[in-house]
Parts: structure tokens; sequence; C-alpha cells
């Protein structure tokens, strides 16, 4: 299973061709996210709803709220369960250089055994047996962590 981190989901709403080459070619039952990102993306439409300052940007905002919701009940989305959490809390102690956020996305990676797609290698790479690739260049070579 491939789980797209939010900056991969961003890029497939956006019509990246090498993302959503790679999205193509890929078995829908083998791609999903998690709800984390679902959180992330609902929190920056929302804040562009506060922050919409005249009539035609509320509606804008409203729009892209709409075709995120709608996008999100075309892909998997795992939950952040027990096992996750176990995950998160071990990995956690190990004080890695990772965002909160971006930590429960590596434990909900590890707790199914799938391989994280995502531009940010560098904060990934150092969480011990997270598969990571990605998959915004043409190259979209896997790196087995």
């Amino acid at each position: 299973m491939f789980i797209l981190d939010t900056d991969h989901i961003s890029l497939l709403q956006r019509r990246d061709a090498a993302v959503s080459a790679r999205v193509l070619l890929t078995p829908a039952v083998e791609l999903a996210t998690t709800v984390i990102t679902v959180e992330e993306q609902l929190r920056g439409r929302l804040a562009r709803i506060r922050r919409a300052c005249n009539d035609a940007e509320v509606v804008r905002t409203y729009r892209s709220l709409l075709a995120t919701l709608v996008f999100f009940q075309t892909i998997t989305v795992i939950p952040f369960d027990e096992s996750a959490q176990a995950i998160f809390n071990r990995l956690r102690v190990q004080r890695p250089r990772v965002g909160t956020q971006d930590l429960r996305m590596a434990a909900v990676a590890l707790s199914q055994e799938a391989t994280r797609v995502t531009r940010n290698r560098q904060d990934f790479a150092g969480i011990p047996s997270l598969q990571i690739e990605d998959w915004s260049s043409t190259e979209a070579e896997g790196s087995g962590h």
C-alpha cells in the first residue's frame, strides 16, 4: 500500500503530471491517505474561508472546500487508530526531528506496513523501518529506510 502525504495529495489535486501519472499506474486499492492529511487540508480550507475578503473570494473558498470533501470520497482514508497511537508514542520517545503531524502520518504508515509517498524525505528519513518514495519527480525512486 502507498499512503500519500499531504504534499502529494495537493499535487494530485492540482493535476501535477508526475504524481498523476504514477497514481494512474497504481491500482486504486493500493492508494490511500491518512485522516491527518484530511485534517490538514480541511484546516487550510477553513482558514481561507475565514480570511476571505470579498464575495468572489468567499464563493471560491467554499467551492474549494467542497472540492476537497468530494476528493476525499475518492481515496481510501486510513484512520489514526490505537496501533498508530502506540507506534507514535514509541517514535516520540526517540525524539526525531519531525513535527507531530508528520510523526502521526509516519506511525499510520508503519502500522499499515505501507510506503509513505512524500517529498519530505529529509524529515521522514530518520524514522526507522519507514519506507518512503517521492512520486513528484519523473524518476520517482523508492528509498527503503
